[in-house]
């Protein structure tokens, strides 16, 4: 356990040192890197479904196939962790961690479901898979948008 914790230290340091000479320059926006996208990667919202009128506590249940789910900073190929985007436009910057706020749900410790509370009237839910430094995959790795409708 000690071993990988100093082997996640290293990586996070490594990815540190790539952002470290756009701090020194205030002209240049920073930006973290991203990781690579495996192939074939499907990210989908198991329940609740497109068009589905629910009560203000919904459950949501999170699907991925082609890739292994693992919590935030845990540097292991081919896993992510997820991002709930609730009734957000866009995605958030490519060159950015995704954020934390009422838009933006992070579940860091490797969740696979969530019970959000949600006004009456229709939203939008969309799953967004992070890398270990809540950066989006490149490309990334989204689900298909769904809306509900809280009575």
């Amino acid at each position: 356990m000690r071993f990988k914790l100093i082997i996640s230290a290293f990586v996070i340091a490594g990815a540190a040192l790539q952002v470290l000479p756009a701090l020194a320059d205030e002209s240049k926006p920073m930006s973290l890197p991203r990781t690579a996208a495996p192939a074939g990667v499907e990210l989908y919202i198991i329940s609740p479904k497109d068009g589905d009128i629910v009560g203000k506590e919904v459950t949501v249940r999170f699907g991925l196939r082609g890739m292994g789910v693992s919590p935030a900073g845990a540097m292991k190929e081919g896993t992510g962790h997820h991002h709930l985007l609730i009734d957000a436009d866009a995605l958030p910057p490519l060159d950015q961690p995704i954020p934390a706020d009422d838009h933006h749900k992070h579940f860091g410790g490797g969740q696979t479901e969530t019970t959000v509370t949600l006004a009456p009237g229709k939203h939008t839910l969309q799953l967004d898979l992070g890398d270990a430094l809540h950066m989006q995959f490149d490309p990334p790795i989204v689900s298909k948008k769904i809306t509900v409708t809280v009575k």
